[in-house]
């Protein structure tokens, strides 16, 4: 029986085996420098400057197309769903969650480690443009692959419990968002430096508060534990806490600390200003 190589004329006189008769156009052309990139992204975040920031990576973006590094690519998009929701780019922002899904198929890798920190940070954008009914799935996703493969105690369920939380608040689930506020905090409170993240978790809880009991009391006490957590002397003044500290002081102002949003604002500006 003939098979196609038998009659098959080539078309690629420099490759050999099956790219000899049938190259993959899809076939990456070269890789991007994914781990320098994001060391360069988080420096430019340390020193609040986004401008910067979403120049580069929409640069890497293009460049990461041009070579078809489906991989190289799913890093940049990742990094994109997060800086265009700090700068509250609703289109752009589902643009690259759709993008980064569709990426995540394509390499078939749907149930990696990596993969579930992109789904979080997927559905996390999803949120904050008000699509938490679309956002659940992602993190549900999330936490079957994180519970498959990570220790329950691993930092990462710090982030994932918060913001998972933050979209059922959103969908008034919330004794859910409770029950998830509390294992973030148990998890945090065994992490170096989890002040800052429990702080951010207690502020939430705040909010959560509000909008479902009303209780002054309860809303008292979840602030005053995250200033609290915020003055813990041992965390470092580095760009994350500036980044906490920007995070948390509207919040200190929208229940009348308004000495202490002023602070916190005071503290991340001349951390900006010296890094």
């Amino acid at each position: 029986m003939l098979d196609s190589f038998d009659y098959k004329e080539p078309r690629c006189t420099q490759c050999g085996g099956e790219d000899f008769y049938y190259p993959d156009n899809d076939k990456p052309q070269g890789h991007i420098p994914v781990d320098r990139i994001i060391r360069k992204i988080d420096a430019l975040f340390d020193k609040n400057d986004y401008a910067s920031a979403g120049k580069l990576l929409e640069n890497w973006e293009n460049e990461a197309r041009v070579l078809k590094d489906k991989r190289g690519e799913l890093s940049i998009q990742s990094e994109l769903m997060g800086y265009y929701r700090k700068i509250g780019n609703r289109e752009k922002g589902l643009q690259s969650v759709r993008r980064g899904l569709e990426l995540i198929d394509r390499l078939g890798a749907e149930e990696s480690v990596s993969a579930a920190t992109i789904y979080l940070n997927a559905a996390t954008t999803l949120k904050s443009f008000n699509q938490a009914e679309q956002a659940v799935p992602l993190y549900e996703k999330t936490g079957k692959i994180y519970a498959a493969h990570l220790d329950e105690n691993d930092a990462r369920y710090g982030g994932f419990y918060n913001n998972y939380a933050l979209a059922l608040v959103d969908l008034k689930r919330f004794d859910e968002a409770e029950s998830l506020y509390k294992r973030a905090l148990d998890v945090m409170k065994n992490v170096e430096h989890g002040e800052a993240d429990s702080a951010i978790t207690y502020v939430n809880m705040a909010h959560l508060y509000e909008a479902w009991k009303n209780d002054e009391a309860l809303i008292s006490s979840c602030m005053e534990e995250a200033e609290r957590l915020l003055n813990t002397p041992s965390l470092p003044r580095n760009g994350y806490y500036a980044f906490v500290c920007s995070k948390c002081a509207p919040s200190f102002g929208y229940f009348g600390y308004f000495l202490t949003d002023a602070d916190l604002k005071e503290r991340a500006k001349e951390i900006y200003e010296r890094t």
